[in-house]
């Protein structure tokens, strides 16, 4: 198999420790997401297969996988596809939206291509991803996903209007990154096999995964992350890093993130950082992820399944430490 770029060592150690039916199952979904934009124009074509390109970790295909078993083979492989499709279709839009130049260290298709190539390259992984489904007449897992998605844009949507607003509380936070971000890691675990378990897994390591991607941003630095230390901030996206240090040093709440510029974002990014923010939110990530791991022991799998899937989990906190 050719494991796609950028993937991280958490990441590769769950394939060295696999069977050889999970790499070769992986394989198989990045044939079928080359598959899948493929023949839709030279130019909308282009800028799909330059989002397919940039790599990823492939965590919620993975998790599909893991899920499902070694028994499951056309239908997963579907299903993960599909799955990774509409978040890369979210990350193109997202671009868009932030105006974002860089990507996992790449130029954007909106900063290539522009505004409205990208928008039309985002709605072409989307449509390919419930096209995939609907052609295997697979109903539950297109109402799994369009479920996600609809939850995905809520959550987009609550963000702009939390915009630069610093009276964000935590709660509204999680709620968000539930939505944003969350319900599609446990999407993921219920397309691979339907147990209330899962989701309680998968809802768990992904609002971990947003919590260490929003201090990866404040701690950068911006070779590893792809991006410039403070995009968040810079976006006027209110973190719980940003929530956390305001506890600690309440004037932080009277900065202007509508004036900040790249100096000001990594000025501020110091001074959250110097409240002991970063270490207190990795630790409840940490904490999810191990209440995350507890509710997969009760769940039904074989030895292989759970002892993979813990190391997922294990990985989304390695990632960012």
């Amino acid at each position: 198999m050719t494991r796609p770029s950028s993937v991280p060592p958490p990441v590769t150690a769950v394939l060295d420790a696999s069977s050889r039916w999970l790499p070769a199952r992986l394989g198989e979904v990045e044939q079928l997401l080359r598959g899948a934009i493929a023949d839709h124009g030279e130019l909308l074509g282009a800028d799909a297969a330059a989002t397919l390109d940039a790599g990823g970790k492939r965590l919620r295909p993975m998790l599909v996988l893991l899920c499902a078993g070694p028994e499951r083979d056309g239908e997963a492989v579907r299903a993960a596809a599909a799955t990774e499709l509409v978040h890369m279709a979210t990350l193109v839009h997202d671009d868009v939206l932030d105006d974002a130049p860089l990507r996992r260290g790449l130029p954007t298709v909106a900063a290539t291509s522009g505004r409205d190539r990208a928008v039309a390259a985002g709605d072409l992984l989307f449509s390919r991803a419930f096209a995939l489904l609907a052609d295997a007449g697979d109903a539950r897992s297109v109402a799994l996903l369009a479920d996600a998605s609809v939850a995905l844009a809520r959550g987009e949507l609550a963000q702009r209007r939390d915009a630069f607003d610093l009276g964000i509380d935590e709660e509204r936070y999680l709620y968000r990154c539930r939505l944003k971000t969350a319900r599609l890691f446990e999407c993921a675990c219920l397309l691979g096999r339907e147990q209330e378990r899962l989701r309680e897994f998968g809802a768990g390591i992904g609002l971990a995964f947003q919590l260490l991607d929003d201090v990866l941003d404040v701690s950068g630095p911006p070779e590893r992350t792809g991006k410039a230390r403070g995009t968040d901030l810079l976006d006027g996206t209110v973190t719980l890093p940003l929530i956390e240090a305001a506890k600690s040093d309440p004037s932080i709440r009277e900065v202007d993130l509508h004036a900040l510029d790249a100096a000001g974002a990594e000025a501020l990014c110091d001074r959250i950082a110097a409240t002991g923010a970063l270490e207190r939110v990795r630790a409840r990530a940490i904490e999810m992820v191990a209440n995350a791991k507890a509710a997969l022991e009760k769940a039904e799998f074989d030895a292989e399944q759970r002892h993979l899937l813990a190391l997922v989990a294990d990985g989304v906190v390695q990632r960012y430490s």
